[in-house]
């Protein structure tokens, strides 16, 4: 029997390996990166993760991830914007680390190429879901965090941001939330606003969604889940935009 070579690196060690390259991080402890990186769909499917140990999936390094995100990004605005008053800080800030903002940070990296997922959910297209490559880019960022310490994690996070952040200091960033345009659009056509129902609640109390959907005139127009109702109606609102036009053709029931 052939002998396996204990210096060569397996495979998904290059692929973790390719990934802190993206990143601008190595981390210590790398199955952090890897817990960082697994679905629940995984950890339901499988008995064992990288290295043998038992699999653990992202969810509480995403409940982290939202809060260190929210203070980093706090904390820049709050320096180099002293003239913006709370209420303006509050919804630049919401349009940073909102899901559709984080979620195109993720594609940048390609982060749904390094997933871990179950098999149910990569027949679904896992890897592309809007909400889930949101909650990929918090849970790096927590397990930087937890790995290397505040000070990396604010170099990654601002680095990562440097666009966004780059046009507000510009002035050029239109960081309109979805809701708003949704009703602004509305009103301009004379339509009534529409109004957001909550139809689920899925997960423990600690790492709790909400399910919410968009209804104009009549009809649900769009369906979207997120951390905080207030999150799930964003995401609801903005994919309710992409078929607006299509709203305005059909008629009410």
């Amino acid at each position: 029997m052939g002998k396996t070579n204990p210096g060569k690196p397996s495979a998904r060690l290059k692929e973790l390996q390719e990934l802190e390259a993206r990143l601008g991080y190595s981390f210590t402890n790398r199955r952090l990166l890897e817990r960082a990186l697994t679905h629940t769909s995984f950890t339901n499917e499988q008995k064992s993760s990288f290295e043998g140990e038992t699999s653990e999936s992202y969810e509480v390094l995403e409940f982290l991830g939202d809060s260190i995100l929210g203070y980093l990004i706090s904390e820049h605005l709050f320096r180099t914007h002293p003239s913006l008053n709370e209420g303006e800080l509050s919804k630049i800030r919401s349009y940073l680390v909102s899901a559709n903002h984080l979620a195109s940070l993720s594609r940048e990296l390609d982060l749904g190429a390094f997933l871990r997922l179950g098999h149910g959910e990569e027949k679904t297209g896992g890897r592309k879901k809007e909400g889930l490559l949101a909650d990929l880019f918090e849970s790096l960022v927590a397990a930087i965090s937890l790995d290397g310490g505040l000070e990396p994690t604010r170099r990654f996070v601002l680095w990562r941001f440097g666009s966004g952040l780059e046009k507000l200091a510009q002035e050029e960033l239109d960081f309109q939330d979805d809701k708003s345009l949704l009703q602004e659009k509305l009103h301009a056509r004379g339509l009534r606003e529409p109004t957001y129902r909550v139809v689920e609640e899925l997960g423990p109390d600690h790492s709790k969604k909400f399910v919410v959907e968009v209804h104009i005139r009549g009809q649900c127009w769009g369906k979207a889940s997120g951390k905080t109702k207030k999150e799930a109606q964003q995401r609801a609102a903005g994919k309710t935009l992409e078929r607006f036009e299509e709203i305005l053709r059909r008629p009410a029931d």
